[in-house]
Formats: structure tokens, C-alpha cells, sequence
């Protein structure tokens, strides 16, 4: 099975729409794989990374269920058949409580 990527709805605009995008080939840490994503769908890079190429701090990326913050960032290991998802962090909302 192919590496996966689960794209949120925010950055599908850069890859025509789709909601994951399967690897042809299998790299073996989240970094490549990421290379191997921009490859294909350039306009997502700039979204996610930082000029320095470290993932942005509103941006969680996540290798199954696992944070790749807590799993050695972009050298975390992958599986040939892992699912990655980017997922936006969510802030905002309401400084009124309800009772």
C-alpha cells in the first residue's frame, strides 16, 4: 500500500480538489515524503513549511494517531503503507461563556 496523505479542506484548493493524495513511492521519513508531496502539489509547501523547510507552528502533522512533534519531527520513521494528515491548528472562538 502507498503512502497517504489526508489533505484538509483549507489547502485542497492546491490539489485539485483532492482529499488525499497516495505516494508512488514509499520514502521513509515524514520529511521526504513531505519533498515528494511538494513535488507534486508545489502551492502546498508554503502553507505547511517555513523558509528554513521546518513545519509551521499552526500546523500539526500527524503519522497515524501520533503528533510528529513527539516523534522526531520530519526524521520520524514511516511504514510503506502510513497515513499522514496535515491538519490546521483551530484557534478563536468565543471569550464569553454561556450559562
Amino acid at each position: 500500500m502507498p503512502i497517504t496523505f489526508y489533505i484538509p479542506g483549507a489547502l485542497r484548493g492546491f490539489t485539485a480538489g483532492r482529499a488525499t493524495v497516495e505516494l508512488a513511492s514509499s520514502p521513509t521519513l515524514v520529511g521526504d515524503a513531505l519533498k515528494e508531496l511538494w513535488n507534486l502539489y508545489p502551492g502546498i509547501r508554503d502553507r505547511v513549511a517555513t523558509e528554513q523547510g521546518e513545519v509551521r507552528q499552526h500546523i500539526n502533522i500527524f503519522v497515524g494517531n501520533e503528533d510528529i512533534r513527539f516523534t522526531g519531527g520530519l526524521a520520524t520513521a514511516l511504514t510503506p503503507d502510513a497515513k499522514i494528515s496535515i491538519v490546521p491548528a483551530v484557534s478563536g472562538g468565543s471569550t464569553r461563556y454561556l450559562d
